[in-house]
């Protein structure tokens, strides 16, 4: 068998929503290339890319999967992502595999929030993008509106590369034909559309099309790549994958005019994780030092921890040895694998644009670059969202803690968007992720693979304490045991700082009333009150602290007596600066259809938020800025889902802190004591 060019590679990626069928397209590509020998299904468990026992249960995909096959002379390696937006960053790490961002609609549900996030996504990433309208065959559905809807939402440059006829039982190819009718017009005039738009890209064929001229098939044919590659020919193609209705051309379409790893432009890489460093860029020459990117850690049930690498320079063969990103320790690829759903099978060679999988590979990480050379490489990968629905977690059954901790990690190692951390202010070992079924598909996951469980709650709110206004503070302490005794007397001044200023401890005393080396031990004694606020028992910040005045004794004065009379002065200071509870505010960003808006407002004033503004998107979608206290919004997912129907997506992220309101402050506090009280029992 001669050696795969890359040329010869197109790497697509199945995206989109829930439900618009793209495991079924998946598979209906690997049965029309004879990878399989009979139709996979999703409904009856028998799916070659939806193969784990949580995917066979729920009937839908919740990581990705890929495969590979051979058509009309090209291999098509095909990553099938989760359509589900609590999954949403399995598919976004898989699209750092692809070239082609193949976008799936489902022509009964239309444009959804995971399609509009996946073509947005596509674009900020310089993926080809395209576009398949699947399920043309359902009943009552109006592909017209589907049709006008995509250009629309998604811009003018997405023009029918084929057109759905017979009712939905055919396609016909507008690209290469120039007469036909079918249902959504005339295929001559899609024709003339598609291929002004690929001239429009090259400014040589423009030239010869505007003087006239015929413009021969090869050259479209090579410039339809580059037109993808610019975003000035996003093609639609029409399918059924279920009853076999245009797969076979998508497939022709994916073979021969879809951009190869050759055609994207160069990759590049930084000499340090910093994002000014300097950078190279790499070729997609075979011959070249190996550089190769993994892009999906994935736990396979027989042989451990796989990394699926893309191999972005070079040739990867099992001699060739690599370093991780600027470490001196190599390693040798020894078994390089293809994988097709949960098989694998080992390959002599990997050339540039390829995707295989590594396996017993523990020390790499997603978004690592495996590099032949020596000098450092480090290469970003899409910006996931901030895992921001949190459970706390802990064990059902005693002495779990060690094995459940490193369950999680190992299962954070594989899913960049869920988040395992150790809360030192509240104790709690906290786990975050995108959604509430994300969590609940995590744990699942970890009660399968490892037979371990947890009791899970909302994790307690991270308040901080400060003060508001100027105060003094004072404590004598004294204490005699019948040998040398205690003394040390403090007198101190506190003010508040600005927000996220921190702790400032200021010497402000004259002569020696109390004597230097007794000052640690006082902002010790302060310190000890800083940990746990007087209001709620919850951190304190922003204060500084004077000390002014106070006594000692020749004798008796020892630092375990000024560092109690320095925590005692500070809690009779804290008492008379009105002190406050903070609460933490996120940031909110929320896309919905403009319908909701007013729901949306209406839903965040309640919640004690703020609107900041909105901005209208095509496709009659609103997105909203907000700011909201993230007590009121932890559970925010499940409520979108509620008003929207779940056409409701948002992101998160911490902004800053800001005083408790007097009602809710006292709801707080005697939530602490009544929790202190228990505790104490």
């Amino acid at each position: 068998m001669a050696a795969l060019k890359t040329q010869d590679v197109r790497n697509i990626a199945l995206l989109g929503h829930g439900g618009a069928g793209k495991t079924t397209l998946g598979e209906a590509m690997l049965h029309a290339a004879n990878v399989t020998s009979r139709l996979g299904s999703v409904d009856d468990g028998t799916s070659v890319l939806d193969f784990s026992d949580i995917e066979k249960d729920r009937k839908h995909s919740v990581d990705p999967a890929l495969g590979h096959l051979e058509h009309a002379g090209k291999t098509l390696n095909l990553i099938d992502t989760p359509g589900y937006p609590d999954f949403v960053g399995g598919a976004l790490t898989a699209m750092a595999g692809a070239d082609t961002a193949v976008i799936v609609i489902s022509a009964s549900a239309g444009i959804e929030v995971n399609t509009r996030r996946m073509f947005a996504a596509a674009a900020k990433a310089q993926k080809a993008r395209a576009l398949v309208v699947n399920k043309i065959d359902a009943d009552n559905v109006d592909l017209e509106r589907i049709l006008s809807s995509i250009t629309e939402t998604f811009g003018q440059a997405c023009k029918p590369m084929n057109l759905p006829a017979e009712d939905g039982q055919a396609v016909l190819d507008c690209f290469a034909n120039e007469s036909g009718s079918s249902a959504l017009g005339d295929v001559a005039d899609a024709h003339t559309e598609l291929i002004e738009n690929v001239i429009e890209s090259d400014e040589e064929l423009m030239e010869a099309y505007l003087g006239g001229e015929d413009v021969p098939p090869e050259k479209l044919l090579a410039a339809f790549a580059k037109a993808m590659v610019a975003g000035a020919v996003i093609p639609v193609l029409f399918t059924s994958g279920k009853a076999d209705v245009g797969v076979t051309e998508l497939m022709d379409a994916v073979a021969g005019y879809f951009p190869s790893p050759a055609d994207m432009p160069p990759v590049s890489v930084r000499s340090s994780p910093e994002t000014d460093a300097e950078t190279t860029d790499l070729a997609t020459d075979p011959s070249a030092p190996m550089v190769a990117q993994a892009f999906k850690i994935t736990a396979d049930p027989f042989v451990g921890k796989l990394a699926w690498v893309r191999i972005v320079q070079g040739t990867a063969t099992p001699e060739t040895t690599y370093v991780l990103r600027d470490e001196k320790k190599s390693a040798k690829i020894a078994h390089p694998l293809k994988v097709q759903g949960k098989e694998t099978h080992e390959c002599s060679e990997a050339v540039v644009g390829d995707i295989i999988a590594l396996a017993k590979v523990e020390e790499i990480r997603t978004g690592d670059v495996l590099h032949t050379d020596a000098k450092p490489m480090f290469r970003d990968m899409p910006p996931l969202p901030t895992p921001m629905f949190s459970q706390a977690v802990a064990p059902k059954s005693r002495g779990d803690e060690q094995k459940i901790s490193g369950a999680l990690h190992k299962l954070a190692e594989e899913d960049p968007t869920f988040r395992v951390t150790r809360d030192t202010q509240t104790n709690e070992t906290v786990i975050s992720g995108v959604g509430d079924l994300h969590i609940r598909l995590m744990l699942t996951k970890m009660k399968q693979r490892f037979d371990l469980e947890v009791d899970t709650k909302p994790p307690k709110i991270p308040y901080k304490e400060t003060v508001t206004i100027k105060a003094k503070g004072h404590h004598r302490h004294k204490k005699q045991t019948g040998g040398a005794g205690q003394f040390g007397e403090v007198y101190l001044e506190i003010e508040p700082l600005g927000l996220d200023e921190g702790f400032d401890f200021v010497n402000n005393l004259f002569g020696e009333s109390i004597p230097r080396q007794y000052l640690p031990a006082i902002e010790k004694g302060i310190k000890d009150v800083l940990t746990a606020g007087p209001i709620a028992g919850y951190p304190m910040q922003d204060i500084r602290v004077s000390v002014y005045d106070g006594k000692h004794h020749p004798v008796d004065s020892k630092e375990v007596a000024f560092r109690t009379a320095g925590k005692l002065a500070f809690v009779d200071a804290v008492s008379n600066a009105k002190p406050v509870l903070l609460e933490p505010f996120v940031n909110m960003e929320i896309t919905v259809p403009a319908s909701y808006m007013g729901d949306i407002a209406s839903d965040l004033s309640g919640r004690r938020g703020r609107i900041l503004g909105q901005d209208m998107l095509p496709g009659n979608i609103c997105t909203v800025k907000a700011q909201a206290p993230l007590a009121e919004v932890m559970q925010y997912n499940s409520q979108l889902r509620s008003v929207t129907g779940g056409q409701g997506s948002y992101t998160m992220d911490l902004s800053h802190y800001e005083p408790v309101p007097g009602n809710v402050q006292q709801a707080i506090v005697a939530a602490a004591a009544k929790e202190k009280e228990e505790d104490s029992k």
